[in-house]
């Protein structure tokens, strides 16, 4: 075993220079969070956008129309509808809603959603949207399948590597 004996002299320099730098210091695995969560975030839109369509039960007549999937977590989601002011009274705090979450055009995880927040909001094109923030109903059998694909993006953006082309695929 080999062991470095440190004169004492050295260690009370190192300590006192050390004083005030604390607050310099890079937190590693704060910064590390923060990288995840920001390519869950990235990951989410472009999984949202481009693949997984939301649609909810919005009226009394039990239409369905899509919705803009924005963000989901652990604990709920948030989401935007084209807005008409003149039209439309937003969906009070506390008001449920049945949301379904299409993983195909023909299947989906039905999901209920009770408002937390809304405000409304301007999309990328200038139209009006409300913008819902929402807390999921984890009692729902169903709430267990949303979980693991929640699960899924969260341990994707810790995981996942972006390719940049260096590396090279050979074919037997």
């Amino acid at each position: 075993m080999f062991c470095l004996q440190i004169p004492e002299r050295f260690i009370r320099t190192i300590d006192q220079g050390m004083i005030g730098m604390t607050d310099k210091l890079l937190d590693f695995v704060e910064k590390r969070k923060e990288n995840i969560e920001q390519k869950r975030r990235t990951f989410e839109r472009v999984l949202f956008k481009n693949f997984l369509g939301a649609y909810s039960v919005l009226d009394k007549e039990g239409s369905v129309y899509p919705i803009q999937l924005v963000d989901i977590s652990r604990t709920g989601c948030l989401f935007e509808v084209p807005w008409n002011l003149k039209k439309e009274n937003p969906f009070p705090k506390g008001h449920e809603l049945n949301l379904r979450i299409y993983f195909t055009q023909e299947s989906f995880i039905p999901v209920v959603v009770s408002v937390a927040h809304f405000k409304e909001v301007i999309s990328e094109d200038g139209s009006p949207m409300m913008q819902y923030g929402c807390a999921f109903d984890k009692s729902m059998p169903s709430f267990e399948a949303l979980n693991c694909f929640i699960e899924f993006m969260h341990k994707f953006a810790e995981h996942s590597r972006v390719d940049r082309g260096d590396s090279k695929v050979y074919f037997l």
